[in-house]
């Protein structure tokens, strides 16, 4: 088995740049997408950097997400993680990485966009396992609009907050209780935050709320010994991509590094935020952008 991050030599490395012009209805689907994302499935090695720990991720399906699960099972983890009910045979897939890695997989039908649905699973996980020691707010919606803010609806306004902040704040309201001294709470952030596209006003708006609410739940928690960070990633290959926007040739080679980040490269910050590793580290956003400088 390989250890090498894709992508492996210089050669795969332009190849991969040019992605073929694509699209699919939301919210997208992994076996559908050319070339298919790598999650680490033939790449991944854990060091038992979470034996025993209990992993709530929202979004685990698919794109980064499943490279979470994935990364954190093989790392010693349980996960329970949600997915839409259009999505539950992505999320079977997901669940199969995490029992191949010995692990359990609990995967929930969850819209994060109800206040209910969060609570029940919040429950669910605590029935389960009793606590929860990481809380990874991954889910994301967004729906690129090129003609700016005239073709952002109060519909997609409505869903994208709901999903991208209620979800988050409602989960970490939830969980708080149940979350150990020592555990921490991950948010997906984004280099949308820092550097906002125009066509993606409303979601790169969330994702700035995100970064703010990240630092300031750390100075509440920090007394208790949770630790709050966030991940901003920036281009990243994943379902959402030939789902939400027009032009899938270009994706990435705005970075520095000139393509896309397969999700695979972006589970490692997750990994290492939730280990003992970054035990002195909360409040902080780690920027995994392909090299786009973020504050």
């Amino acid at each position: 088995m390989s250890t090498a991050p894709w992508p492996r030599d210089p050669a795969q490395d332009a190849r991969r740049q040019q992605l073929p012009q694509q699209s699919q209805p939301y919210p997208g689907w992994t076996e559908s997408m050319d070339p298919r994302p790598d999650h680490g499935e033939d790449s991944y090695r854990g060091s038992d950097l979470l034996t025993d720990r209990v992993a709530l991720l929202t979004g685990g399906d698919s794109g980064i997400g499943r490279a979470v699960a994935l990364a954190f099972a093989r790392e010693g983890a349980d996960v329970v993680f949600t997915h839409l009910k259009e999505e539950a045979e992505e999320a079977r897939t997901t669940a199969v990485l995490v029992e191949a890695a010995g692990r359990r997989a609990v995967p929930v039908v969850c819209d994060i966009r109800e206040e209910a649905s969060c609570r029940a699973l919040v429950d669910t996980t605590v029935s389960e396992f009793g606590r929860v020691d990481v809380l990874i707010n991954n889910a994301a919606y967004q729906m690129a609009r090129p003609e700016g803010i005239a073709g952002i609806s109060t519909d997609q306004f409505d869903r994208v907050v709901r999903t991208n902040l209620y979800g988050m704040f409602w989960l970490c309201r939830m969980a708080l209780p149940h979350i150990p001294t020592g555990g921490s709470v991950i948010n997906t952030a984004s280099v949308q935050g820092y550097r906002p596209s125009p066509h993606l006003l409303d979601y790169a708006m969330t994702k700035g709320a995100i970064v703010t609410f990240t630092q300031g739940l750390a100075q509440e928690l920090a007394s208790g010994g949770i630790r709050v960070n966030a991940v901003a990633p920036g281009p990243v290959w994943t379902p959402l991509i030939p789902a939400t926007l027009p032009d899938t040739r270009e994706f990435g080679k705005e970075a520095p590094l000139g393509r896309a980040a397969q999700p695979s490269e972006i589970a490692p910050a997750y990994v290492f935020l939730a280990s003992s590793r970054a035990s002195f580290i909360t409040g902080e956003v780690m920027n995994v952008t392909g090299g786009t400088p973020l504050p």
